[in-house]
């Protein structure tokens, strides 16, 4: 039986979590998913293969004690539901020598979710077939990832959610020579040769400018436009320990200063945790239901953070379907009123940022981070992209930057689904528009 299908988790399901002991709950996390990957390399097919695979998380709890097993599943039922059986076994056995855990919190009545998304996907040849005639001629190298991807959950208070969504992602670089090239990315629920061809065109472009030398910049501050792109990278690092609960109460937070008020953002941005526009489920590994939308900033002002169930049971307060970490799986900025195709006007001179890499926090009480330049960064005068710019290290204030740099957000938000497959592929994303920035802080 395929594991993306929901008779293969509705037969786990009814094993494992059908009648139980009086005092036991058990639970059911099935992740799984029915991928091709394809890798090219100047614009050719360099590997290509298909992953079929299920990972199951068994929970048992009594009382205020509880454990868990994470096992990867074969795919034939009879067997698969032998070895759970076998597990919940051992977790029976296991559980009398372990603590209360006073942090333990869970749904205390069923609930049902179910999106069942089809989408529209290239088979392997339509893919390799829609480089060759669109890549001809160019250093092309890219992975391109597809397929149903599955998160379901039970428990034997009768609650099942299930989420199946099929979606793509296909990132590439067109190489000029050495480290000069344009990184682009295609990504969605529904293919079109079209929509691919108009990436792969705008990269060219781009290509086309970073033939000329690069321009040497002196460390300094500068006018820059961010790419929605270069924002997700931003947006990544702030979504590292700046909206959990846990790390405002206990002050570790990136964004103490903006929570007590000792520093705003400007009053147009608006950041949430914002379930119903992105790819993740709407139900977190316990089996509590995520709200559609929660907010983090309003007008440039703290006004929530993300509650994981544990957190909530440690500070009292309401968990609004965080993950154990704490940390936003769909992350939106929402966009602002700089019409995008007017950005290079807007900037007049400066720089183009299209992408940013290794960053990381050289100061986190004040929010400042820094990192690198990467791949298509351009000098820009008049509006218009003269050259290159060789790799700078930047070191800014996110506050700073986004709340007296801030000159504009565009006014159209691009979602940007996260691309990693290390060890499955990942329904995290960010809704970002680009960003027009005055001041930003290059240091070497």
């Amino acid at each position: 039986m395929n594991v993306v299908e929901r008779a293969y988790f509705e037969a786990l399901a009814a094993a494992l979590c059908g009648p139980v002991q009086a005092d036991e709950r058990v639970s059911l996390l099935l992740a799984a998913e029915s991928s091709s990957f394809i890798r090219f390399n100047r614009g050719a097919v360099r590997q290509a293969t298909h992953v079929e695979q299920a990972v199951a998380t068994l929970s048992l709890v009594r009382g205020r004690r509880h454990a868990e097993v994470r096992l990867a599943l074969g795919g034939r039922v009879d067997a698969d539901i032998a070895r759970l059986r076998t597990e919940l076994d051992a977790l029976r056995a296991l559980l009398p020598a372990l603590p209360d855990d006073p942090y333990l919190l869970l749904p205390d009545a069923p609930a049902c979710s179910e999106r069942h998304d089809t989408g529209e996907l290239p088979g392997e040849s339509v893919v390799v077939q829609a480089v060759a005639r669109v890549a001809a001629g160019l250093d092309f190298v890219g992975f391109y990832a597809g397929g149903p991807v599955v998160r379901a959950f039970a428990d034997s208070l009768g609650s099942r959610h299930w989420h199946h969504v099929q979606t793509f992602h296909f990132d590439w670089c067109l190489y000029h020579t050495a480290d000069k090239a344009v990184k682009t990315a295609y990504a969605g629920s529904h293919w079109s040769e079209d929509e691919f061809a108009r990436h792969v065109a705008e990269s060219t472009r781009q290509l086309a400018v970073m033939a000329r030398p690069p321009r040497v910049l002196a460390p300094g501050a500068y006018r820059a436009w961010f790419t929605p792109t270069a924002m997700a990278e931003l947006l990544g690092a702030l979504a590292w320990g700046g909206f959990g609960l846990k790390e405002r109460r206990t002050g570790t937070s990136t964004l103490m200063r903006l929570a007590h008020r000792d520093a705003v953002l400007h009053p147009d941005i608006e950041i949430s945790e914002h379930t119903a526009l992105g790819p993740a489920p709407a139900f977190t590994a316990e089996g509590f239901a995520r709200p559609p939308r929660v907010s983090l900033v309003e007008r440039g002002l703290a006004t929530g953070t993300l509650n994981s169930a544990r957190s909530a049971q440690e500070f009292g307060l309401a968990a609004n379907g965080a993950n154990r970490e704490e940390v936003p799986e769909s992350l939106s900025l929402a966009p602002g009123r700089l019409p995008e195709a007017q950005a290079l006007a807007a900037l007049g001179t400066g720089l183009w940022i299209s992408n940013l890499w290794y960053l990381n926090y050289s100061d986190r009480q004040a929010c400042r981070m820094t990192g690198l330049t990467r791949f298509a960064c351009l000098w820009v005068e008049d509006g218009r992209p003269v050259e290159p710019i060789g790799v700078m290290r930047f070191d800014d204030s996110f506050l700073r930057m986004f709340g007296e740099g801030l000159l504009g957000l565009g006014d159209r938000a691009e979602l940007i689904t996260e691309s990693d497959t290390y060890l499955e592929r990942q329904l995290g994303s960010k809704s970002t528009p680009g960003a027009l920035v005055e001041g930003w802080r290059l240091t070497l």
